[in-house]
């Protein structure tokens, strides 16, 4: 069961961007029992914003009283049910994609789970340093691991925005998960990829290692829409505390 003396600190924002009449993206902060997640949707025609919705719905609805490995389940469940809605309504809609990405972060007594589908991604800032835990299911990433494309290429090809995974999308579900243990003064940072697609990530990371938490999701996103802000853009941010 969570412990109810843990007060994570959190931060979070989302903002249609520059360009999108419709802001896809969908946030969930429940530091009251250790959870956060971002959905990133996709689709059009108003099918992303229910398909990140209906994910961010699921969590919501999730019981306050679960404990460690059963809080968990229930946030991978919450997931795995998400797919399960959005795939129905693509049928009754006879769209022909209709998904979202999902990124999920879990505290809980010392121990932190990320959960994952797709390229909302997050980091880990301790002592300064900060660390990508997540790892991008998409096109590029693959080229990467592959070694067809360095890095550097990567970050900017005009294939960036192809993911391979996504809930609402294909018949099975494949969820990624890391996890680890937390200390006092750590950080996590939650965003979908308009925060990484449009700001600098040295920039982002200095941020992330220096800033006040106070406000810092809109600073974050102010750093992605001088980027260029061509795409919806969420952040959350949360504070363990001394």
């Amino acid at each position: 069961m969570f412990d109810p003396t843990e007060k994570f600190l959190t931060d979070g924002a989302t903002h249609v961007g520059l360009v999108r009449k419709l802001n896809e993206d969908s946030y969930l902060c429940r530091p009251e029992i250790g959870v956060w997640i971002i959905a990133d949707g996709m689709g059009g025609y108003s099918g992303g914003d229910f398909a990140s919705q209906t994910i961010v719905a699921q969590v919501a609805a999730l019981d306050k009283n679960l404990g460690g490995a059963e809080l968990m389940r229930h946030v991978r469940g919450a997931m795995v049910q998400s797919h399960e809605l959005i795939l129905q309504e693509a049928v009754r809609r006879e769209s022909e994609t209709m998904g979202s990405t999902a990124i999920a972060l879990i505290l809980l007594q010392g121990h932190f789970v990320c959960l994952w589908v797709g390229d909302s991604r997050l980091y880990h800032c301790r002592d300064g340093e900060v660390s990508q835990l997540s790892v991008d299911h998409s096109l590029v990433n693959e080229w990467v691991e592959a070694g067809k494309l360095t890095l550097e290429e990567a970050e900017n090809h005009p294939h960036g925005n192809v993911i391979t995974r996504a809930i609402g999308v294909g018949d099975d579900l494949e969820v990624d998960k890391v996890r680890g243990l937390y200390e006092p003064g750590d950080r996590f940072l939650l965003c979908s990829d308009g925060l990484t697609g449009y700001m600098d990530i040295e920039a982002m990371k200095n941020m992330l290692a220096n800033d006040p938490i106070d406000g810092i999701a809109d600073r974050l996103i102010e750093g992605a829409l001088e980027g260029g802000g061509r795409d919806n853009v969420s952040v959350i941010v949360v504070e363990v505390p001394f």
